[in-house]
């Protein structure tokens, strides 16, 4: 009995998506790792690159065998190896292990959305080296002293019930709002961390991005990091926990792109959706509803700032048109 079913609508659309993603972080990879001075990182980002190597190959023959064209992606014409150094100080694996946060996320929904045995594999292999990659890549940065841990608190000694809605209350003007609990310390810290590599990398592109208008776009990207770092401190400190450096990592005064405007954007709309996902789980978990709010808040600016963002790249053709169902009413109303 023959059980390869012809590729579904879904599985189509998370092959693309995935191709799209895995050839941006090839290039992203074979950026860095020409410009990286430590073996270990080097050790680490070239591990990434052979084993994703291995998967778009695999994804290739999937489009193939089922008479797909094979989406264009990023190519080698969207990095310039010969690019100065544009980042610095370990941002190189920071970066890759915010991918690889993200990669885990996509994964798991990919494979909720996959029913042939081919593509249930791809899935778990990619979630596999991924997990792999995220696991080095956190142990590389503690020891290097580029990435800090989470806030401690008091460990508890006995469990307790809610017992009144009061503990949902974060508007309190006259009184004091209930202390943090370990849910909300974590997920402030985690956006503190992801949005200050996203500041980094966002400031980076805007000093080298070709096109003004891409260039302005990215400023206005870096200033919304810098709200979202603002807003999430704020809670913390108001809550007598001291907020963290989470990167000593820098950005470089070189001006020339180590990657074409159409890659940053991308990669950019791409980070877009995962603080947006993100977020929008943190404000669920989140108990005080100021803190939810406002999270809720700042991920309605992510949404708008993308689609500002997906306007530019449609205006200069930079965004490849994921595979679509038939126009069924213009076929129809054809004039012979």
């Amino acid at each position: 009995m023959n059980f390869h079913n012809l590729i579904s609508a879904s599985e189509l659309g998370t092959l693309w998506i995935t191709y799209q993603e895995k050839t941006m972080i090839l290039r992203i990879l074979e950026y860095f790792i020409e410009k990286s001075d430590d073996q270990e990182a080097k050790n680490i980002m070239g591990m990434m690159w052979q084993e994703l190597d291995y998967y778009v190959e695999l994804m290739i023959r999937i489009f193939e065998s089922e008479g797909a064209a094979i989406p264009k992606g990023f190519t080698k014409e969207d990095v310039n190896l010969d690019a100065p150094t544009l980042f610095d100080n370990g941002f190189d694996i920071m970066l890759l292990r915010i991918l690889k946060e993200v990669s885990m996320g996509m994964y798991t929904i990919n494979m909720n959305m996959a029913y042939r045995v081919d593509m249930m594999t791809l899935y778990e292999g990619l979630t596999t080296i991924t997990h792999k990659c995220y696991k080095l890549a956190t142990r590389y940065l503690l020891k290097k002293g580029i990435l800090t841990l989470p806030p401690n608190i008091t460990i508890p000694k006995t469990t307790e019930f809610i017992e009144s809605k009061r503990y949902m209350k974060g508007f309190k003007l006259f009184s004091e709002k209930r202390s943090l609990n370990a849910i909300e310390v974590g997920f402030l810290h985690h956006g503190i961390e992801v949005n200050n590599i996203g500041m980094q990398l966002i400031t980076g592109f805007a000093q080298s991005a070709k096109n003004k208008e891409v260039r302005q776009y990215f400023e206005k990207g870096k200033e919304l990091a810098k709200k979202h770092i603002k807003t999430f401190q704020e809670f913390l400190l108001e809550n007598d926990i001291q907020v963290s450096a989470t990167s000593g990592s820098t950005v470089t005064t070189s001006t020339i792109a180590p990657f074409s405007d159409k890659l940053m954007m991308f990669c950019i709309d791409f980070l877009n959706g995962f603080s947006i996902v993100g977020e929008s789980f943190g404000a669920f978990f989140t108990l005080r509803n100021d803190i939810a709010l406002k999270t809720t808040l700042l991920t309605k600016d992510v949404y708008f700032y993308g689609q500002e963002g997906l306007e530019i790249m449609f205006k200069h053709g930079w965004y490849e048109e994921p595979p679509q169902t038939e126009d069924r009413n213009r076929i129809i109303s054809r004039t012979e």
